[in-house]
C-alpha cells in the first residue's frame, strides 16, 4: 500500500502526516508514506487545497483533514 499526503509542508499538512502514521500503526498495517510538496505533482492529482491523502494513486479526502476514523476507514477499503 502506498500512501500520498500531498501538502506544502504546513502544520496541517504535517498533522495529516502523523495522524495517518498512527492510525497504521494502531492498525497494524505496513505502507509506504511519502510526503509530496512539489505543486505540479499536486495538481495532477486533481487536487487544489491541501492536504489532501492518497492511498495508492486514489484520493480520498482533500482540503482538509480526515478524521482518524475516517482514515481507518480508506486504508482498510484499500487493503480490501
Amino acid at each position: 500500500m502506498n500512501i500520498k499526503i500531498l501538502g506544502s509542508g504546513c502544520a496541517s499538512c504535517k498533522k495529516l502526516q502523523a495522524l495517518t502514521e498512527g492510525v497504521l500503526q494502531e492498525l497494524g498495517v505496513t505502507a509506504e508514506v511519502e510526503k509530496v510538496e512539489d505543486m505540479k505533482s499536486i495538481i495532477g492529482y486533481g487536487v487544489m487545497r491541501t492536504p489532501a491523502i492518497v492511498i495508492d494513486e486514489k484520493v480520498k479526502a482533500f482540503g482538509r483533514i480526515p478524521s482518524k476514523d475516517e482514515i481507518k476507514k480508506y486504508i482498510m477499503e484499500a487493503k480490501g
